[in-house]
């Protein structure tokens, strides 16, 4: 199995399934730095998988939480899936909490919950051979960073009304002398929001490719013991991305919907 070759390419009419879907969505123009590319679709259903997966695990829970009743309230004496899914829930939340406050975390910690599992397990997909992490394509954490951008613009609109448009002005009075440098703070302003999601999608992007990459080099030149380190770190760095990806996003919708202090 090659370097960048999965589980996926065995199965029957993949091939198939590729060429057809690339005639359709392959990109046929150049310019820049868009040179002609390699289409695939592995991250596309590699994201299904983790999708499937945390679909199977939330259905799980809630029967268990269902059939415990009121028992429930109570934290699993053993570790199995509640357990774990609890403990990274609150672990999330006291994160968000720190960032957010309690009132705001509570809120939005169903939205940021979801990021979290979402590009914690498709991290750590990667880290068993054969799979890969959909989140070392930028297309993936371009959708991911998207949902962010929109939702922290929608959610400010939703709480300050059109009076969050002023943050772009830099809330100047209309008598006040500065009024002029209004057009250019907005320019400003503007660069810094699209700033925020491209970054957020690079950062993800090339931590993840560098991290299995370097996996990937060690666990092919001596397969036995020398690449568990590697694998170890690779874990970390998963968790460690996501935590900064969901964190970065509550910074930026809490900014958001934040008010002034007066």
């Amino acid at each position: 199995m090659g370097p960048h070759a999965t589980w996926f390419d065995f199965l029957p009419g993949y091939e198939s399934l590729k060429h057809n879907l690339q005639a359709l969505l392959g990109r046929s123009w150049t310019w820049e730095v868009f040179q002609s590319t390699h289409f695939e679709i592995t991250h596309i259903l590699f994201a299904l998988l983790v999708l499937l997966v945390l679909g199977a695990s939330a259905i799980a829970y809630s029967s268990t939480v269902t059939r415990l009743g009121d028992a429930a309230v109570l934290p699993s004496p053993r570790i199995n899936l509640r357990g774990l899914m609890e403990g990274i829930a609150d672990i999330v939340f006291g994160l968000v909490e720190g960032v957010m406050g309690d009132k705001k975390a509570r809120k939005y910690i169903p939205f940021l919950g979801t990021f979290f599992f979402f590009i914690l397990l498709s991290n750590l997909v990667s880290l068993i051979p054969g799979f890969r992490a959909p989140t070392d394509t930028l297309k993936t954490n371009l959708a991911l960073s998207g949902l962010v951008f929109l939702a922290t613009h929608v959610l400010g609109i939703k709480e300050h009304g059109l009076h969050y448009l002023e943050q772009f002005t830099g809330h100047l009075p209309l008598k006040s002398p500065l009024i002029v440098l209004v057009p250019f703070m907005f320019v400003i302003e503007l660069i810094s929001h699209i700033v925020r999601p491209v970054s957020l999608a690079v950062r993800l992007m090339a931590n993840m490719f560098a991290d299995h990459m370097v996996a990937l080099v060690f666990f092919t030149l001596v397969p036995i013991l020398l690449p568990v380190p590697f694998l170890l770190m690779g874990v970390f760095v998963s968790v460690v991305q996501a935590v900064v990806f969901t964190l970065l996003s509550a910074v930026y919708i809490g900014m958001a919907v934040a008010h002034e202090e007066h």
